[in-house]
Parts: C-alpha cells; sequence; structure tokens
C-alpha cells in the first residue's frame, strides 16, 4: 500500500512538471517572434539576407501532376505558346514542378490574387518574353474564375489590357522591348535586325505606366543584337544623329539608367511595387552577354541605394534546366517555311509552351504580390 502511494505521488509529481514544462515552452515560443504563425510562414519564405528565396532549388517530376489550366481550355492562349495544339505528342514537359530548397511555393489561387488587385493595374512590360509570362497568368486566373465571369480583353497601341469587372482588376501588357522608344515599338511588324533606338527617350512608353500598382519589367533578348542604332534627335528629323554601337554591356547600362532615373522622379515609391525578370534562358545564342543580367542587378542595387525597392526575380538559372520546354518546331509559323528545312533554324527555343515554365515564375511573382 505504502508503495503504491509513493508512485501515485511519483506519478503526480512527474505530471505536474512535464505540464509546467509545456506551458514554459509555450510561453518562450509565442514570445518569440519567429513562431508567431504569420512569422514562421515568412520565414519559411525568407533566406538568410532577409529577401524571399524562391530561386534555389529542383524540378520534381509527377506523372500524376496536372497543370492550373488546359492550353485547350485558356481564351487567351496564343499560337505562340499552344505546343501541343501545333503538333506536340510527349506532355510530359507539363508535368515538372518547381521545389525551392527553403520552402514550398504558395498554392496558386486566382481569385485571391484578383481579390489583392481589386481596384488595382498590375502591368508587365517588356518584349514577347514578357508576354509569354502575361498569358500564362491570364490562363491560370481564367482557370479560377467561372465561365460566366465578366471579363475583357482589349487592345491601344502598344498596350494589352485584360479587366475583370468583378473585381475592377486589370492586368496588362505593354509592348516596349528596349525600354527606350525606337522605331520597333509596333509589336505585330518588328524584327531586332534594323532597330533604332532613340537616346535617352523613355517617356513615350513610359507615361503609360505611371498608374501601375505593380509594374514587371523585362528588357534582355533585344539587347544581343551583334550591332544597335541609337538616335540622337527625333524621328523623321533632317538633323539627327545616328551611331552603331556594338559594345553590349555598355548599350545596355545605358537603358538601365534611363529607365533608373524616370522611376526615380516618377514613380510613387509607397504605392508602386517594382519587379525586373532576369534574363530567360535561350539557345541560339552562345554569347556571354546572354547573362547581362549582372547589369540589371547592379541598376537595381543602385536604384535601391536611392531609396527605390526593386525585386529581381533570378529566373535565370532555374529555367535554363528545361531545355524542354520551348516551344521548338511546335508552333504556328506567320510565313511559309520553305521544302528543305532544318529544324534547327527554324525552332522557337526562346519562348516556353504553355502550360510550362512561367506558370512557375508567375507562382513566385504571387507569392510576392500576396505577400505585400
Amino acid at each position: 500500500m505504502i508503495i503504491l502511494l509513493k508512485t501515485r505521488r511519483i506519478i503526480v509529481v512527474f505530471l505536474i512538471f512535464a505540464a509546467l514544462f509545456v506551458v514554459l515552452v509555450t510561453v518562450v515560443l509565442y514570445a518569440n517572434d519567429d513562431f508567431n504563425r504569420g512569422v514562421v510562414h515568412d520565414q519559411a519564405l525568407r533566406s538568410n539576407n532577409g529577401s524571399l528565396d524562391f530561386f534555389s532549388g529542383r524540378w520534381v517530376f509527377n506523372e500524376s501532376y496536372r497543370p492550373i489550366y488546359d492550353e485547350k481550355r485558356c481564351s487567351f492562349m496564343e499560337v505562340t505558346f499552344a505546343c501541343e495544339t501545333y503538333g506536340r505528342k510527349d506532355l510530359k514537359y507539363q508535368q515538372w514542378r518547381w521545389k525551392p530548397n527553403s520552402s514550398d511555393l504558395p498554392r496558386f489561387n486566382g481569385r485571391a490574387l484578383l481579390e489583392n488587385l481589386r481596384g488595382k493595374k498590375l502591368l508587365f512590360v517588356g518584349d514577347s518574353v514578357n508576354r509569354n509570362q502575361w498569358i500564362s497568368l491570364l490562363c491560370m486566373i481564367e482557370s479560377s474564375l467561372p465561365t460566366s465571369s465578366n471579363k475583357t480583353i482589349e487592345s491601344n497601341g502598344s498596350l494589352y489590357s485584360f479587366h475583370d469587372m468583378e473585381y475592377n482588376a486589370t492586368i496588362g501588357f505593354y509592348w516596349s522591348p528596349f525600354l527606350l522608344e525606337s522605331n520597333c515599338d509596333v509589336m505585330r511588324k518588328h524584327r531586332p535586325e534594323g532597330c533604332v533606338i532613340r537616346f535617352g527617350s523613355i517617356e513615350k512608353h513610359a507615361r503609360h505606366w505611371n498608374d501601375a500598382d505593380f509594374l514587371i519589367f523585362n528588357s534582355h533578348t533585344w539587347w544581343l543584337s551583334p550591332s544597335l542604332t541609337f538616335m540622337w534627335g527625333s524621328f523623321g528629323r533632317p538633323d539627327a544623329m545616328y551611331k552603331t554601337l556594338k559594345m553590349k554591356r555598355r548599350r545596355y547600362e545605358m537603358a538601365l539608367n534611363t529607365w533608373a532615373t524616370w522611376l526615380e522622379i516618377n514613380i510613387n515609391r509607397t504605392r508602386t511595387k517594382l519587379f525586373f525578370m532576369s534574363l530567360s534562358p535561350f539557345l541560339f545564342n552562345k554569347d556571354p552577354m546572354r547573362h547581362c543580367y549582372n547589369k540589371t542587378d547592379e541598376a537595381i542595387k543602385q536604384l535601391n541605394k536611392r531609396f527605390i525597392h526593386v525585386e529581381f526575380l533570378r529566373i535565370t538559372e532555374m529555367s535554363e534546366y528545361r531545355i524542354d520546354a520551348h516551344p521548338s518546331i511546335y508552333r504556328y509559323f506567320y510565313h511559309p517555311l520553305p521544302e528543305s528545312r532544318d529544324p534547327l533554324m527554324y525552332s522557337d527555343c526562346l519562348h516556353w509552351c504553355l502550360p510550362g515554365v512561367p506558370d512557375v515564375w508567375n507562382q513566385i511573382l504571387y507569392a510576392y504580390i500576396m505577400k505585400s
């Protein structure tokens, strides 16, 4: 009997100490901000330097994975990116998921994004790779909406806009491959060859960006042309001066300086969130300048010193693994091909099939926007 009582006392004492330990641990954890539920989620999205880090990771193949949308059901799909429609049978490129090392990408929710964008405007600015990403985002959002949703898409010069009436949200694309004014500013009638860029002139385009709440820039590919002509003066004026520049890094740096100065003077720093996409990798150009995104990084660092925060989304390396996901020959051709055609000469290794890699870029962009 005495032994039984001692045993009970020991158990009671143990339970009391265990309860006190649990209470103590709970108090300590909740006193520490890192274990606050929201901050735990936030820290999971952050790297050691405090910035969001979704760019270090690996691609994981999953046969049961299905993309967010179906290419043939997206009403915004363009012939340049519709690989399945134009004959691609192997659709395994759609079953790779990006797995960051530090955390999982948040699940994309189109309605939640539109709610966040209620009464606001998001604008992609750049070349056809940015258009590729814009179409991807529209398809992702559309898959979350009922077929009866009231939405429109319209164009005005270089500006293309999707508008959802229910949320009063606008998601647009502005064609400006050099960011600066050029004679290649008509999207459907352009070639990098023969382009003339008006030195230091950005206002013609930038006046369409002022009212955006989110700006996503991309300007790399067109700068890789072996030589580009710059003009000092105005188009159509006899006194204009022209000079052909072959120094790729220098001319790109000149453009970024003009862009950065415009941001510093015109952007509402408390309202507009700024993003710049790093170079989308492609295969037909082995020039080391293809990594000119280092120059972009330098320009962004300078802006940050001037208290203009630009998120640089480093999608280059993660995308470089996905050689399989380019359209290659599975796309619409605007001009008849010669009979003795060589696939190496007309494969598209710049853009991306949809669904595909740009969906992951948009999942990352979604994480930044929802956090803001």
